[in-house]
C-alpha cells in the first residue's frame, strides 16, 4: 500500500504543482530522489495541534475514500462534524467510505492502551482489521499524575511514550499478519500519530526528551514548520504557508544507477498552503 501521507499530498496538490508534475512525468527522471520506504509503517507528525489535527482527519478520509481501507482514529477531541478544510478537499465523501472510519475517544493513557490492545481481539470472528491506526495529540495522553519534580515527570512521560509506541507498533505488526493471511490488498497496517512538544508550542526552545523515546519506534518524522514559511496575501485574505519535512531512518534514496538505499539523513520537503476558505493544498519542493 502506498504511503498514506504521500497519497494525501499528491491528491491535493496545488493546481500549478499538479500541472508541473504532469509535465515532469514525461521527462527523463532525475539522477536521485527520495521516498518513504515501503517497510516504514509508522509516521510521527510534529507541530501545531490545529494543523496536524486537520491533516490527520484529511488523511483518514483520503485513506477510506480513495484507498478503501478501514481506519481507527483515536482522539480526545470529540468530532461531531468534519472540519471545513476536509469538506473543501473532499466535498461529498460517500457514506460507505465514512463508515470505514471508526472514531474512539479514550480519556486517559490507560484507556488508550487498553483500546489499542483490544484491536488484537477485534479481528475475530470475521471483521476486517484496520489498515491505518491514527492517534491524535499523543502529548495529551502522555502524563504522569502525582509525580513531583520536573525531571521525574519527564522520566515518567518518556517511559509512557515508549510503552505506548511499542504497543502501537506491535499491534500494527499483528494486524499486518492478519491482513496478509486473509490475502488482503489493504495491508500492511500503518500508524500515524501527532505530537506537539513544548518547543512547538512556544513554551521552551529545547526539544522534548519524550521525542527520543518516540523516535526509537516511529520510523519517519513529518515536521510541520512555519518558521521558514510565510503568509501570502490573496484576493480573499491571507494564505498560510507551512513547510513539511520528512526525515528519519524510514526514508530511502533512489538513484538512477543503484537500487533504493535507506539513508537516515535524507530529507523530503513539501509545502502546505492553507487558503482563507480552509482549503488545504500541497506543493512539492
Amino acid at each position: 500500500m502506498a504511503d498514506i501521507l504521500h497519497v494525501l499530498f499528491r491528491s491535493f496538490m496545488s493546481r500549478s504543482d499538479h500541472t508541473r508534475a504532469l509535465t515532469a512525468s514525461v521527462t527523463a527522471p532525475s539522477s536521485s530522489s527520495s521516498s518513504i520506504s515501503s517497510s516504514s509503517s509508522s509516521v510521527l507528525v510534529l507541530g501545531d495541534n490545529s494543523v496536524s489535527h486537520s491533516l490527520l482527519l484529511l488523511a483518514a478520509v483520503t485513506a477510506a475514500a480513495q484507498l478503501g481501507i478501514r481506519v481507527m482514529f483515536f482522539t480526545r477531541t470529540h468530532i461531531r462534524r468534519l472540519p471545513a478544510c476536509v469538506h473543501k478537499c473532499v466535498p461529498s465523501p460517500s457514506p460507505e467510505s465514512l463508515k470505514k472510519i471508526q472514531f474512539s475517544y479514550p480519556r486517559t493513557v490507560e484507556e488508550l492502551l487498553q483500546q489499542i490492545a483490544s484491536l488484537h481481539e477485534s479481528t475475530s470472528p470475521c471483521p476486517a482489521p484496520p489498515s491505518l491506526i491514527i492517534v491524535d495529540r499523543l502529548e495529551s495522553f502522555l502524563c504522569a499524575p502525582g509525580v513531583g519534580s520536573h525531571s521525574e515527570y519527564q522520566s515518567g512521560e518518556q517511559s509512557c511514550a515508549a510503552h505506548l509506541s511499542a504497543l502501537l507498533c506491535d499491534t500494527a505488526a499483528f494486524l499486518t499478519q492478519v491482513l496478509e493471511q486473509r490475502s488482503s490488498s489493504a495491508g500492511p497496517c500503518r500508524v500515524i500519530a501527532s505530537f506537539q512538544s513544548e518547543a512547538d508550542a512556544g513554551q521552551t526552545g529545547q526539544e522534548s526528551p519524550v521525542l527520543d523515546a518516540l523516535d526509537r519506534y516511529f520510523q519517519v518524522r513529518c515536521t510541520l514548520d512555519q518558521s521558514g514559511g510565510h503568509d501570502t496575501a490573496t484576493a480573499t485574505g491571507r494564505q498560510q504557508v507551512w513547510n513539511i519535512y520528512f526525515s528519519g531512518r524510514g526514508i530511502k534514496e533512489t538513484t538512477s544507477t543503484t537500487d533504493c538505499e535507506e539513508k537516515p539523513g535524507v530529507t523530503q520537503e513539501w509545502q502546505l498552503l492553507i487558503n482563507p476558505n480552509g482549503l488545504m493544498e500541497f506543493r512539492a519542493v
